[in-house]
């Protein structure tokens, strides 16, 4: 056995045994830290692709996961959904395009305040977390997504979420903001 299949085999132990996702740094603290942990990464991303599980990164950490096609085999409860409110989802959008991100500034985004209960939901559902308070009068507390909300979504790193082009594309975008869009936009032209 080479000393890369060695050290390969060990970051998959660690990875396996683990019961959060883990950084490059947690696993060579494990395995040594002078070792290859981002080349063993990378094998093992290889030699999992295509089988029932998979070795994934979500937020500069990995973690093995069911293939996404086969998790239905897994589910032996019925999940119970509860849908977000549209609140909920303007709140979380705002947090996750603007973060870290303090209640006033999110209020002032949405043009209306926010109840506590709403990012409380978000942080139930493990969504957003508190990221520290700004350096200003009141010292108010800023909130930032968390690694749960790029799993559940399946993004790789807030990078991956849609710009504004995307979200035209896709139809998402509201047909008032669209009108409002391109009457600032004419104004702008007629100056």
């Amino acid at each position: 056995m080479t000393p890369g299949e060695s050290l390969a085999r060990a970051v998959e132990a660690v990875l396996f045994a683990s019961d959060v996702p883990m950084t490059p740094g947690d696993i060579r603290l494990h395995v040594g830290t002078e070792a290859e942990v981002d080349a063993a990464l990378a094998d093992l991303v290889e030699r999992y692709a295509g089988r029932g599980i998979e070795l994934v990164e979500r937020g500069g950490r990995w973690h093995f996961q069911t293939a996404a096609d086969l998790a239905h085999l897994l589910r032996r409860d019925r999940e119970e959904s509860r849908k977000l409110s549209r609140a909920g989802i303007e709140t979380l959008a705002i947090i996750a395009y603007h973060e870290p991100v303090s209640r006033a500034e999110i209020e002032a985004i949405r043009g209306v305040q926010i109840s506590k209960g709403t990012l409380d939901v978000l942080m139930e559902a493990g969504w957003i977390r508190p990221a520290g308070r700004r350096e200003v009068p009141g010292r108010p507390l800023t909130y930032a997504t968390t690694t749960g909300f790029l799993s559940h979504f399946g993004l790789a790193s807030r990078r991956d979420l849609p710009g504004i082009d995307d979200l035209k594309a896709a139809g998402l975008l509201d047909p008032i903001d669209l009108a409002f869009e391109n009457a600032v936009e004419n104004v702008t032209e007629d100056d």
